[in-house]
């Protein structure tokens, strides 16, 4: 590889890494914001975020002079996830979970420590959940996270019950070490997570894995609700509709 192609491979990486930090920033950033994140000049950046906003990878907020991902990074994600099968072949199956419920649906995968909302269902109730797809949630607070990580092939399982940042998110986050294994042995045992205000106050919900042919979680499934209109006993109730939803999402769905 040449000097020249060399150059031009590390640019593109510095523009990918402004583009996964602005992933992380709903509200948007600054170029000085990226640049300190990204530990890059801030003539680089700036340069970089031009040319992405020309691109359409990134939107410009003259006002605010902030910068956020452009609709271009949500066109590819939803050919990505057209592409395995977690759009349009998962929808109807999280369809009748709704329709069962009344509440909201969600489809969750692992994404690196964090996992990600790959489609949702909202309920025809006037209550909104607001994990929608494309959105990147703590693995430690989340029914759905906790689904994954008990779920996981084994030695991968122990590497997030010892390595996985647990910060806070509430005041009902798990940040203890040993009270997390022992919340992951127990979903383990009873084949279902919830989280009861763990990640957003007043909010609870109730999650299963879905799983592969090896048993390990590629995937999983929950019912979300505000906490006024079910009990975390009448959330529970659910658990065989998510099941039975998600056997079938395994049969369905491209494993990873």
């Amino acid at each position: 590889m040449s000097v020249k192609e060399d150059t031009k491979t590390d640019m593109v990486g510095k523009a990918l890494s402004l583009l996964v930090l602005l992933g992380d920033e709903p509200r948007g950033a600054s170029a000085a914001d990226l640049a300190r994140s990204a530990s890059l000049p801030f003539s680089t950046t700036y340069r970089l975020l031009g040319s992405l906003t020309r691109d359409g990878f990134v939107d410009y907020e003259p006002d605010g002079r902030r910068y956020h991902l452009g609709l271009r990074v949500f066109q590819l994600g939803q050919r990505v996830s057209n592409h395995h099968g977690f759009a349009a072949t998962a929808l109807p199956v999280l369809q009748r979970v709704t329709e069962r419920t009344h509440e909201a649906t969600i489809l969750s995968v692992r994404d690196g420590d964090h996992h990600l909302t790959v489609n949702k269902v909202d309920g025809p109730k006037t209550f909104r959940v607001t994990s929608d797809p494309g959105h990147l949630g703590a693995l430690h607070t989340t029914s759905v996270g906790k689904a994954i990580v008990a779920f996981e092939e084994e030695a991968e399982r122990k590497r997030l019950l010892e390595d996985l940042p647990l910060d806070p998110l509430t005041e009902h986050s798990i940040t203890d070490r040993d009270a997390f294994r022992a919340e992951i042995e127990q979903v383990r045992r009873q084949g279902y997570a919830v989280m009861d205000e763990e990640n957003e106050i007043g909010m609870r919900a109730v999650a299963v894995p879905v799983l592969n042919s090896q048993g390990h979680a590629f995937a999983s499934l929950a019912v979300a609700v505000p906490v006024f209109r079910l009990t975390m006993e009448e959330l529970i109730a659910h658990v065989p509709t998510l099941q039975e939803a998600a056997a079938e999402l395994a049969a369905r769905l491209p494993q990873r």
